[in-house]
Formats: C-alpha cells, sequence, structure tokens
C-alpha cells in the first residue's frame, strides 16, 4: 500500500509540469511576462527615463560557453593570455539569465525563442509570431493565432525600423520581427508545397516586402540587411550574378524591384561596393541582400565573390538611417551563423563571428546617444558546446588541453581538445588528434553522440543590458519578459 501511494505521489509530480503546459494561455505568458516588469520596476533605486530608441541585438546561439571561448580568443588574438579579456558588451551594468524553453519543448530552435523576445509571448518551437493555439505547417491554423510584435507597435507609433542578419532576411530571428507562419521553413512561394491546407498564408519573403500594407499607419520597414536574395527573386530569371543560383519565387515577382517601387527614395543592393555607395543621408529605405543563402562567415567574407559588408559595418548603415527618425527607432541585430558553426561543430568559425558580434554592439553604442537608447545583447538559445580538461592559464582555446608539463593524455592516452561538443557530426572520441592542428580554420571538434548536425542546448542564456531601462534586466526571468523590458522602457503603448 505504501509503495501504491508513494508511485501516485511520484506520477503527480511527474504529470503536474504538463498539466500546467496545457493549461497556459497566450494571455498567461503576456500578463506574467508583464507582472515580472513591475516586480523589477519596485526594486528600482531610481526610476530611470525613457529610452527614445531600442536596439536588440541577438546571438543566435550564444550561450555562456560561447561568450567565455570567445573572450578567450579575442585576447589571445592580441597576444594576451584571453582569460582576463572582455568583450564589449560584457562591461554593460546589468545582466539576467533567460530561460529559454518553448511551450512544447526543453530544448529549443531560433522560432519559438524568437518569437517570446519579439511578441512577449512563448509558443511552440518552429513557428514565427503566431500563439501555439496554431498547428505547425498548417495553413488552416493560422488564422486569428497572429500575436503583434514589438517592430509592429513601433512602426503604428512612427518609429523607424530595422532589421540586421548575416543568415537569410527570412530566417527565423529576423523573421519574427515583421511576419507571422505556422511554419518556419515558409520563406518563399516555393515552399508552398510542404504545407498542410495551403490557402491563403502569404510565404515570409512577401510579408517584409508588403509589410506597410499590412500595419496601420506604417511605411514599412526602413532598414533590412542580411541574406536570402533567392527568396525575393523569380526562379525564372535564371542565375543570381553572384553565385549562379537561381531565384526561389514560382510567382514571377522580383520583390528586390518591388522594395524600390513601394517606397519613395528606396534603393536596393547586393554586394560591398554597392553597401559601400550608399548614402544614408539620400535614402530613407534600404534592402540589402548580400547572398542567395546565409551570408559568409566572418572568417570567409574576404573571400566572398561579391564581397559583402561586416555585421559592423551593416549596423552602423542601419543606425545611419533610422536615426533621422526624430520619434525614434527600432532595430534588430542578428549574428546569425554563430548558430551554423556550432551545428557543423567548427568552434573556431563560431568565435570568429562572436567576437565581431561584440564589435557590432561597441559600434552601435558608439554611435548611439546612450541617455535615450537601450541596448539589449542575448542570445535566443545556447549550444551543447564545453570548456574542460583542466588547460593551464593562456593556454590556446582552440588547441589541445595542455599544462606547464606538456600535453594532458586521456585514459586512452591520446590528448584531447579544450572545446568540444556533446554531439554532431565528424570524428567521435577514436581519432588520435595527435598530429592534427586544431585551431585550424577546418577542424571540426570531436563529438560524443554521432549525430548529422550538432544540436543547440536548453540551459538559461545572458542578458546584457546599458540604457534607460536596463534595470530592469535582472535576475533570472523568462525569455519574453525581454519584450515587456522594451515596452516598459520605451512606454511604446504610451506613445
Amino acid at each position: 500500500m505504501n509503495r501504491f501511494f508513494y508511485l501516485v505521489s511520484v506520477l503527480s509530480l511527474v504529470l503536474s509540469p504538463l498539466s500546467v503546459y496545457s493549461q497556459q494561455s497566450t494571455e498567461d505568458w503576456f500578463e506574467e511576462g508583464r507582472a515580472a516588469v513591475e516586480r523589477n520596476l519596485d526594486q528600482r533605486a531610481v526610476a530611470g527615463a525613457n529610452a527614445k530608441n531600442v536596439i536588440l541585438f541577438v546571438g543566435d546561439g550564444m550561450g555562456v560557453s560561447t561568450v567565455t571561448a570567445a573572450r578567450i580568443l579575442e585576447g589571445q588574438l592580441r597576444g594576451e593570455t584571453g582569460e582576463e579579456n572582455e568583450l564589449f558588451f560584457e562591461t554593460f551594468p546589468n545582466l539576467a539569465l533567460a530561460k529559454t524553453y518553448t511551450t512544447d519543448a526543453q530544448v529549443p530552435d531560433s522560432a519559438g525563442t524568437m518569437t517570446a523576445m519579439a511578441t512577449g509571448v512563448k509558443t511552440l518551437q518552429g513557428v514565427i509570431s503566431v500563439s501555439d493555439a496554431a498547428t505547425r505547417g498548417d495553413c488552416a491554423s493560422q488564422q486569428g493565432t497572429e500575436l503583434l510584435t514589438f517592430l509592429e507597435r513601433a512602426e503604428m507609433r512612427g518609429l523607424a525600423t530595422g532589421v540586421v542578419s548575416t543568415a537569410r532576411l527570412t530566417h527565423a530571428t529576423p523573421a519574427a520581427n515583421y511576419a507571422h507562419s505556422m511554419e518556419r521553413n515558409f520563406e518563399s512561394d516555393a515552399d508552398a508545397e510542404d504545407l498542410l491546407n495551403n490557402g491563403d498564408c502569404v510565404d515570409i519573403a512577401r510579408q517584409l516586402i508588403e509589410f506597410a500594407g499590412n500595419v496601420a499607419g506604417s511605411d514599412g520597414l526602413e532598414v533590412a540587411l542580411g541574406g536570402g536574395r533567392a527568396a525575393f527573386l523569380p526562379a525564372r530569371d535564371g542565375a543570381d550574378l553572384e553565385d549562379g543560383v537561381t531565384g526561389d519565387r514560382l510567382d514571377g515577382r522580383d520583390l528586390t524591384r518591388e522594395w524600390v517601387e513601394r517606397h519613395d527614395d528606396a534603393a536596393y543592393v547586393w554586394n560591398a561596393a554597392q553597401f559601400a555607395a550608399t548614402d544614408a543621408g539620400e535614402i530613407s529605405h534600404l534592402l540589402g541582400l548580400f547572398e542567395s543563402s546565409h551570408m559568409e562567415y566572418e572568417l570567409d567574407r574576404e573571400n566572398d565573390t561579391g564581397g559583402e559588408p561586416s555585421l559592423s559595418e551593416m549596423t552602423a548603415k542601419a543606425i545611419e538611417i533610422l536615426s533621422k527618425n526624430p520619434n525614434g527607432y527600432y532595430l534588430n541585430v542578428e549574428a546569425g551563423r554563430i548558430d551554423h558553426a556550432h551545428h557543423d561543430t567548427s568552434p573556431r568559425r563560431a568565435l570568429v563571428d562572436t567576437i565581431e558580434f561584440a564589435r557590432a554592439v561597441q559600434t552601435a553604442y558608439e554611435m548611439v546617444d546612450m541617455s535615450e537608447t537601450l541596448i539589449i545583447v542575448t542570445a535566443d538559445h545556447s549550444h551543447v558546446f564545453t570548456i574542460a580538461g583542466y588547460p593551464g592559464r593562456g593556454n590556446p582555446i582552440l588547441g589541445k588541453a595542455a599544462d606547464s608539463a606538456g600535453l594532458i593524455l586521456a585514459d586512452d592516452g591520446m590528448p584531447y581538445t579544450t572545446l568540444g561538443y556533446i554531439n554532431g557530426p565528424n570524428r567521435g572520441r577514436g581519432a588520435d588528434l595527435s598530429d592534427i592542428d586544431t585551431t585550424d580554420e577546418s577542424f571540426q571538434s570531436q563529438t560524443l553522440v554521432p549525430l548529422g548536425s550538432e544540436t543547440h542546448a536548453g540551459e538559461d542564456v545572458p542578458v546584457y543590458a546599458a540604457g534607460p531601462g536596463s534595470d530592469l534586466v535582472r535576475g533570472v526571468i523568462e525569455q519574453n519578459v525581454i519584450f515587456h523590458i522594451m515596452m516598459e522602457a520605451t512606454q511604446l503603448d504610451q506613445r
């Protein structure tokens, strides 16, 4: 009998989170996020001024271990031991940890996590700024589930808006700002064949171009810079000028031309030379699509055929254009390829992209008036990326674990790297690294669990903040609270 009651009590503990999940509504997420900000407001030492501008930086996949390793690498690239270094955003005065789970997953994807930050509501994996009342991939389920985003609210209040990413502009993180879709992979109309009950749902690329017509009082995004040309160009027009890849669109529309036609003083650019020649003072809307798919890793950018700007350069240009609006602006900047390098177990590329991300934050910080600008730096999720092995101080972070006595060997007699992944592609532990240069840009780390692609991780991610309202960033918060902090800092609902 005692065993029976024990089993019943254990089952109740196991099942109780499921019952809570099933009762958690869109309104619950929104109200609980607002309540968290109210709690932090009570802890303010001095009420801060309102923010006129908000810049939200998202390092895609940039967990704590990535920040630490990038910090060390940046220092070592300057000839230092590295551990004492600080990435620029680590100097910000306010810090929190954000819980990244989605309503259906312990370990999330970028669509659900960015939706939380963009709308104030947690939702499913794989959906873009719609609630979890939608069914992923089912077009018929989307109607009525759309969630108003911070960018849309900003446009409705007359602010300038922009998105910048090294990934495709139609990828999950940038798209969650301006689009609503029950399927994150519905990037162009060519992807409709993979949907259920395909009907009136509009692909993500079209939503970017048609944004002004869908949001009351909006003149459309002022800036959109990143990769993803193929989703904007018609398939019938043949090969792309840069890489020979054809456009994806089956409707015959050239959305890059429509961007220019829809806006006064608008420009479209696709390479570094055109980007550099663009005068921010002479245009009001700028679309830049620098690759058919994702932009190059920072490590490889100089070898790009058409040439493309860095994340720092795109951030600077965006701020120059957006800051012309006297009402203020909202800008989301994503370092999208940190995530992709981790999926490929390529630590050098992931860390170099993180270092460039920190430079972009510094670029913004030095350009804006911090008395009226809130800057938040965070990640959407982490990766199964570790730093381990007792290496000595100053040991190359990309190298094999070693101390003053030499290489540290595992119980199998072989050396191992300080950086590693719990799962992913490439060599398992059976490979001997003795004669392999693990600092080489082509090196892929050893993994324990063999998978075609390394996975995300489920631990909390850091949130760094400076500027008006940044003191609301504190403690351990749900990821959707970031939206509510931005709303409180700007008083956007009262403008």
